[in-house]
């Protein structure tokens, strides 16, 4: 068997992370009794109506929008830097859905798994910092302070990567959003995940 990469090490040490338990588990519990199984905007969020998980669709819009606005920040010159600012500011505005909806599959899944439960909170916090850090980036852009601007959006593209990596972590590694994953008859066939009640 192929050794474990060593970032792997690093989301293993957050999942031992025991203090963020309860905590952690308080936001869960009120999670599932805002967004009540059965309940439209539940079902919603949770993209039943589309057959898969909602969440890492929605993720494209933010990740893209921030990515490209860095890449005009970073190469594209003076000229670039109205289409930046619109970038940040769409990217900020498909956070709010996208956090919504990963809210609502984390909780539904951490009472079952201690390690998805750390993971997950840690996950959200640098995705909000990121978020955090974007809307600290427009402002300034607004205020004429372009260069606090790129700086301020650079560190929300860390934030961005470090969620994104533990995203992906949860996702691909723990599988969260997915039941199982089975080759049979030389096609992987993945149901969707049963929400804990």
């Amino acid at each position: 068997m192929a050794a474990r990469p060593r970032a792997h090490a690093l989301s293993e040490r957050i999942a031992a992370i025991g203090a963020l338990d309860e905590p952690a588990s308080a936001l869960a519990a009120r999670i599932r009794d805002a967004l009540p199984e059965g309940g439209g905007l539940k079902d919603a969020l949770s993209g039943s109506w589309l057959g898969h998980a909602l969440h890492p669709m929605l993720t494209d819009v933010p990740i893209g929008a921030w990515t490209s606005a860095t890449m005009l920040d970073l190469i594209g010159g003076r000229a670039s830097r109205p289409a930046a600012q619109k970038l940040v500011g769409i990217g900020l505005a498909a956070a709010a859905p996208t956090a919504w909806t990963g809210w609502s599959d984390w909780a539904d899944s951490e009472p079952g798994d201690d390690a998805v439960r750390r993971i997950g909170i840690v996950h959200a916090a640098a995705n909000g910092s990121a978020a955090l850090l974007y809307g600290a980036s427009l402002l300034a852009r607004r205020r004429g302070r372009h260069t606090t601007g790129v700086l301020l959006g650079l560190a929300g593209a860390g934030a961005m990567g470090a969620g994104g990596w533990l995203g992906g972590d949860l996702a691909f590694a723990r599988g969260v959003g997915v039941d199982e994953a089975r080759l049979h008859d030389g096609r992987v066939e993945v149901r969707a995940a049963a929400p804990v009640s």
